[in-house]
């Protein structure tokens, strides 16, 4: 089970002391959470994109490239790459490049997005998004699974004998999630491919995603992946903990009841009806243990903490205690109640074993010989003919 957190990037005033964040310091305030999140064991650390204002993330890779500069184990992933207003091309570079820097630490979560202004910024119809989202995931699937690719569909131009450089890390593409809120369509292509499939898990009422994820499952276990309880599972969840439930509550209260979307409302009424996790270490834990009941067992838990303005400071005392008071259980309990069979969460080097076994990983390396593509021939060629055998290119 890998537990971890996720960073939206947001700022806003501290309704406490009316103070505001710059851009550089909130930047620079993610890059100490994560290397916090490594410190303290946290398996995974992810960052969503955004490209409107009150958000800084509109980079991913960029930022995850240094934060993967900085720590020693944890996973850098997303919360969300945008499928739909980026360039799917340019997604297979750019996070195969980055899976190299992190020397294999690295998934990512793939979505649509749902804010309106975003799409038409870089010439989308958010009308279409699910159309988006499915065709260059089909697309970006394929550029890091075939040397060379051939393709043609209704949103970008055509592709003819082109490859995606680099080559993914050990010729073993990055495991992906597909992230949603209420889209079936979303379930069912993560299904088709066995990918993850994450669910939100924040904002709604309790287990309003179990019909996603149940659709997931059995999709999962139609198109033969595995039984509908191995399929890989992710669930989402907001977080703040102190020694004490009233303390917990207390401290969070000004910052979730001043925020903008939660402006007006109880911090109680949420905390009763949607799985935003508000206590004491064992009150965070017994919380978390009432999502494996809904949902099955599951391979990733990630928590949101440090966002609706709260100080640098806090968050990074919140990680403290998510890493030495309530992970530490949280595993030990998801053990021992995790059925015979059901799969952990992929890692590199679990693909990398799954693809290979005891072989040695293929290694592309360009053909000198070859500057174009467009025959449809390789452009790369392998140091052991044995190695390249395994793995026709598929024309």
């Amino acid at each position: 089970m890998q537990f971890g957190i996720f960073s939206v990037g947001d700022i806003a005033p501290d309704p406490l002391t009316g103070y505001t964040y710059s851009e550089a310091e909130r930047i620079d305030n993610i890059i100490r959470i994560a290397q916090r999140a490594d410190e303290v064991g946290l398996d995974v650390f992810a960052l969503g994109e955004h490209h409107n204002p009150p958000f800084v993330p509109s980079s991913p890779t960029t930022l995850l490239g240094h934060i993967a500069a900085l720590t020693k184990r944890i996973i850098l992933s997303t919360s969300v790459t945008l499928m739909t207003t980026n360039d799917p091309v340019k997604i297979a570079e750019d996070y195969a490049m980055l899976q190299h820097v992190a020397k294999g630490r690295l998934d990512l979560m793939v979505g649509r997005g749902n804010t309106v202004p975003v799409y038409p910024w870089f010439g989308k119809d958010i009308r279409q998004g699910v159309a988006l989202a499915l065709e260059n995931y089909n697309l970006l699937h394929r550029l890091w699974r075939e040397d060379v690719v051939d393709w043609e569909g209704k949103f970008r131009t055509s592709l003819q004998g082109f490859t995606s450089t680099p080559r993914p890390l050990d010729d073993v593409p990055p495991f992906v999630w597909h992230g949603s809120i209420r889209t079936p369509e979303i379930a069912e292509q993560a299904a088709y491919y066995g990918n993850g499939f994450f669910a939100n898990h924040i904002l709604a009422p309790n287990f309003a995603f179990k019909p996603l994820v149940d659709l997931y499952r059995r999709r999962f276990e139609h198109y033969g992946h595995g039984t509908a309880d191995q399929a890989i599972v992710g669930l989402g969840g907001m977080s703040f903990i102190a020694r004490r439930s009233q303390d917990a509550v207390e401290a969070f209260r000004p910052y979730f009841e001043h925020y903008p979307i939660f402006r007006g409302s109880r911090l109680e009424d949420h905390m009763a009806a949607t799985p935003i996790t508000v206590g004491s270490p064992q009150e965070v834990i017994d919380k978390v243990l009432t999502f494996r009941e809904g949902f099955g067992d599951y391979q990733r838990q990630l928590f949101a903490l440090d966002g609706l303005a709260l100080p640098v400071e806090t968050a990074l005392e919140q990680i403290e205690l998510l890493g030495s008071e309530v992970v530490p259980v949280l595993r030990k309990e998801f053990d021992s109640l995790r059925a015979p069979g059901v799969p952990e969460a992929p890692t590199h080097a679990s693909l990398v074993t799954a693809k290979y076994g005891d072989a040695a990983p293929r290694q592309p390396r360009p053909n000198p010989n070859r500057g174009d593509n467009l025959s449809g021939v390789s452009p790369y060629q392998d140091s052991d003919p044995s190695v390249r055998a395994q793995f026709p290119v598929i024309v």
